[in-house]
């Protein structure tokens, strides 16, 4: 049961930056009737764009952790960012070929695509330095990076079990409470440290970090030494504050619960701008016939540019949010990013390309797939005698199997429905 709730978890978070992903792939589909396959791409330039923005404010705070308002920064530059290129690639590379063949559009989009990967990889000025390093360039450059903490970390539901002040042990890696704890078996624990360090002039600078208690299980006393890691020396443990805590049977994590509010806030914003405002009617009224909609005075131009703007926004909401989660950025053309795109592709199509409320429910149901698909075949393979980690490595195998089924049961998605064309 504690595996299926973690499993949910992870699921329900991922799901809602799936969704928003695919919602934009949905939007521009429903108005133009074909798919922007750069639109993968627009999600790493928006996670490398909070990357370096998130830099260029820690640099220049000098602050050891990011200001609050710095998450706010960031997501307002990054849709900036990708706004205006979402703009640009609908003006200057899609609107003249808006009369041409759906195979010319699409061969433009995998270029548009290329394009974005391989700038993205150049190594270009240096916008933020530690000294002689460069931390952060535009364009991005071909190293992998990792994301700085924007959103307030912690578990929401961990167990306080002690507080105080530490002692070294008695070499390098143990420490010592200044009250009783018990250790259960089957349960971790940690030690959250605040301590002065030598950095930062003569009044030293605070310091916070994470240690895990690597003892066996026991009742430990004052005068008992527990074991870290990562180990540190005793002189620098003398005195530090801490807190040790005890890890829940299924984490609920502060930032997994942030992502998905504010992934459930847009998207029922959306939801509110597709059916109750202005644009919204004119963004459907082109999703039926573009031509019906210029003759009732509906600037088409407008409304498609808008679209493509405000679908290039949610990817990028959707890339820094889960560069939060999961900060490592490999480069721009890893693949990653594509499989990322096209999972998100896959939400679209099978709950229904075109319809956004089919985008959310198939960005949860592929996030489900992933996970649970992958988490439960890797036990039956295992209990099998079968290789661990086999079942985890064919999660993708999965994804792509339901949208063959999909496609060959349902061609028009879950809540898509069939489009009679007169002839």
């Amino acid at each position: 049961m504690t595996e299926f709730l973690q499993t949910l978890t992870t699921t329900i978070t991922v799901g809602s930056l799936y969704a928003l992903l695919a919602l934009g792939y949905t939007l521009v589909y429903g108005v133009l009737k074909f798919i922007n396959f750069a639109h993968s791409d627009i999600f790493v330039l928006g996670a490398w764009t909070g990357f370096t923005a998130a830099t260029v404010i820690g640099t220049t705070t000098g602050a050891s952790a990011q200001p609050w308002w710095s998450i706010v920064v960031v997501l307002l530059l990054a849709i900036a960012v990708c706004g205006t290129m979402g703009y640009v690639i609908e003006r200057f590379a899609y609107r003249p070929l808006r009369k041409a063949p759906r195979l010319n559009v699409l061969i433009t989009a995998i270029g548009v695509s290329l394009l974005l990967q391989n700038t993205g990889q150049l190594t270009g000025g240096v916008v933020a330095r530690d000294g002689d390093r460069p931390l952060a360039t535009v364009p991005f450059g071909a190293t992998p990076k990792s994301m700085p903490a924007l959103l307030p970390t912690g578990v929401l539901n961990d167990t306080t079990l002690a507080e105080g002040t530490l002692s070294g042990g008695s070499r390098r890696g143990f420490v010592k409470l200044d009250a009783a704890a018990t250790l259960s078996e089957g349960r971790t624990y940690q030690l959250e440290v605040l301590r002065v360090t030598a950095e930062g002039g003569a009044e030293g600078q605070a310091r916070r970090e994470v240690l895990k208690i690597s003892s066996p299980a026991g009742t430990y006393g004052p005068s008992d030494e527990l074991q870290t890691q990562p180990r540190r020396n005793p002189a620098d443990m003398q005195g530090a504050s801490y807190r040790l805590v005890r890890s829940p049977t299924v984490a609920i994590n502060l930032v997994d619960v942030i992502i998905v509010a504010l992934a459930v806030a847009i998207m029922l914003g959306l939801e509110v701008l597709v059916f109750r405002t202005r644009f919204g009617r004119g963004m459907r009224a082109l999703s039926f016939n573009v031509d019906n909609a210029a003759l009732m005075g509906i600037n088409v131009n407008a409304i498609i540019s808008l679209t493509f703007v405000l679908g290039t926004a949610l990817a990028a909401i959707a890339a820094v949010l889960y560069a939060q989660k999961y900060p490592g950025l490999n480069q721009p053309a890893h693949q990653i990013w594509v499989l990322l795109g096209l999972k998100a592709f896959v939400a679209a199509v099978v709950g229904g390309i075109g319809n956004i409320r089919g985008a959310v429910l198939g960005g949860f149901l592929i996030a489900g797939i992933e996970f649970f698909g992958g988490f439960y075949s890797d036990r039956i393979i295992t209990s099998l005698g079968g290789k661990p980690g086999l079942g985890i490595s064919l999660q993708d195998v999965y994804v792509f199997t339901v949208l063959i089924a999909v496609l060959l049961l349902r061609p028009n998605g879950l809540l898509g429905a069939a489009v009679r064309e007169k002839v």
